[in-house]
């Protein structure tokens, strides 16, 4: 926790008067030990308080300090305001630590986002304000994804009724930046929106679109590539929503032996490249597993909207501080690997590069691999 802002963390909290009324449990408390459960994989509150409180004589030095109840907690996450500046605080300075690294196949001067969106199940007879079905009920989460370096841009929590394709109407779209966006928000009044804000976007064209065909480029069948087109819709609807040329381009995965169609407002790159663009998509997808499988946001420990919000955003910004130290410490572990090493040596006394240059680490691993 030294990586973290205390002085922005409290900058936050009275922007909303977080800590009005509060004698002994501080929004700081109430995020360390939030925070604390998302990093051990905690079940339950009542898991979080115990574990806490089975170890009374350190929670001073962690800056809990005294003993924490169930009741408390509980109602910290009811009541108080959710909402994520600081979370939002810490997304931006990873990108800043991270703005010189890419993942990425080609090289952009442009910045680059995944949009997509995952639904969280929830239990509709707990969460009825979360209706989603006749009888279940969930929350979505809509990711804005930089593929470069995985760190989230926008966030946005709705419930399961709401379609993906509205966030795109909540997205400040950056001038000359790429969004690549699956079929799911193929909306041609929203993508004309992406292009009046001179921007671009890369998505999957639904194979009953009806346009009519303007011209055509070569393109070498060696590589995948099946054609590259430019194209006006022919539908009235469609038309008058985007009235503009668009870029269509066939591309044939031998690996998955499937042909996917790609729509496209940028006439510069290459067609292949706007085929590896698209694949980097996968990256948001990679995301969403790691924060379900890793993170505490499938079994929420409160049940108000306000607790659910809370909880998903204190997972958020736990995932940003593991980037945040993996990047400051240039640790050569996943992010996996130092959450998992985390959890087992919470309580320990020791600088926290030895957690990561400890033999014994380095041995398990080399184990794992031969087997």
């Amino acid at each position: 926790m030294s990586f973290v802002s205390h002085n922005e963390f409290n900058r936050c909290v009275e922007r909303y008067d977080g800590n009005h009324r509060a004698r002994h449990f501080s929004c700081w408390n109430q995020f360390l030990c939030m925070a604390f459960g998302q990093l051990t994989h905690r079940e339950s509150l009542s898991d979080t308080v115990l574990c806490l409180n089975s170890n009374s004589g350190k929670l001073y030095h962690m800056g809990i300090g005294r003993l924490v109840t169930k009741t408390t907690l509980s109602r910290a996450n009811e009541n108080r305001d959710w909402r994520a500046d600081f979370a939002l605080s810490l997304i931006d300075e990873a990108r800043r630590l991270y703005g010189s690294d890419s993942q990425l196949e080609i090289e952009l001067k442009q910045n680059v986002f995944a949009i997509d969106a995952t639904v969280i199940d929830l239990c509709l007879n707990v969460y009825s304000w979360a209706k989603f079905r006749k009888s279940k009920a969930a929350v979505k989460l809509h990711v804005q994804l930089d593929p470069k370096n995985s760190i989230p841009c926008f966030i946005h929590i709705t419930t399961g009724k709401v379609h993906d394709v509205n966030v795109l109407d909540l997205i400040d779209f950056e001038a000359d930046g790429f969004y690549i966006m699956d079929r799911g928000y193929k909306d041609f009044a929203r993508l004309y929106n992406i292009t009046l804000s001179r921007a671009f976007f890369v998505t999957r064209a639904l194979r009953n679109l009806d346009f009519r065909r303007v011209y055509s480029s070569p393109v070498d069948k060696r590589t995948g590539l099946r054609c590259d087109q430019v194209v006006r819709l022919a539908g009235f609807y469609a038309a008058k929503r985007y009235p503009e040329y668009l870029r269509r381009i066939k591309f044939y995965d031998a690996e998955q032996d499937r042909t996917l169609v790609f729509l496209t407002n940028n006439f510069d790159l290459a067609p292949l490249e706007i085929a590896q663009l698209y694949k980097h998509r996968w990256q948001i997808e990679l995301f969403f597993k790691w924060i379900k499988q890793d993170l505490k946001i499938k079994s929420f420990w409160g049940y108000s909207p306000n607790a659910v919000k809370t909880q998903i955003w204190i997972a958020v910004a736990v995932y940003v501080i593991v980037a945040i130290v993996k990047k400051k410490l240039d640790l050569p572990q996943s992010m996996y690997e130092i959450l998992q090493i985390l959890s087992t040596n919470i309580f320990d006394k020791m600088p926290i590069t030895l957690c990561f240059s400890h033999p014994i680490y380095k041995f398990l691993k080399n184990m794992t691999v031969t087997n």
